[in-house]
């Protein structure tokens, strides 16, 4: 299993990339938004791998980063969507703005990627609201903001906060976000409002 290659990139096209890895060259399907992030050709770059292993062939599917290597593996899960859905889906938008968009049920985002009808998205959106690559890191731009909500949270607050951590956020991010929400927005906010502005807030960075 081949899990990540340090190199130079010898070549790309729209949604590949060839790296030079002392002397040999790996051929590797990227996302449009993993080619934006790596540097150009002839430079050194680290690439997070995923093999892909069938009866006729070996592929190498690669990232920028661990955390969407993550959401490829679990966008993969729902029914109807695989290899090529999967990597539009991360072409059109980020891995943050993925988990944004299941945190909130946002099934017209999920849409805009290409091949992605309005039942597949409600099926992912629904199917994976409970699930969230197991780690969260800098990829998502997670800031600590604030103190955090300073006591054990109740009512829409604890929703919002439970929803958060469903999502893959640590506990003490998740609280701090729901605390800035809080801060902006006031009390006696609904759940998913809270959600939506803390997931703002967590992004921020």
């Amino acid at each position: 299993m081949i899990g990540k290659l340090k190199g130079t990139i010898d070549d790309s096209g729209e949604d590949w990339l060839l790296i030079d890895v002392n002397g040999v060259g790996y051929h590797v399907h990227c996302s449009a938004k993993t080619l934006a992030a790596l540097p150009g050709r002839g430079e050194y770059a680290e690439v997070h791998t995923e093999m892909l292993v069938s009866q006729d062939m070996i592929r190498l599917v690669g990232f920028a980063a661990p955390l969407e290597r993550e959401w490829f593996r679990l966008l993969q899960t729902v029914q109807g969507v695989g290899t090529k859905v999967a990597l539009a889906i991360l072409s059109t938008l980020s891995a943050s703005d993925v988990a944004n968009a299941i945190a909130v049920q946002d099934k017209a985002m999920i849409g805009r990627a290409p091949g992605v009808g309005k039942k597949l998205a409600e099926r992912i959106v629904l199917e994976l609201k409970d699930k969230a690559p197991a780690f969260v890191g800098s990829d998502m731009g997670l800031t600590r903001v604030g103190a955090g909500l300073g006591a054990r949270p109740t009512g829409a607050a604890a929703e919002a906060v439970s929803a958060l951590t469903n999502l893959g956020y640590g506990q003490v991010q998740a609280a701090q976000g729901v605390a800035a929400a809080l801060r902006k927005l006031g009390d006696d906010q609904p759940t998913e409002k809270l959600i939506r502005q803390a997931l703002k807030e967590l992004a921020q960075g």
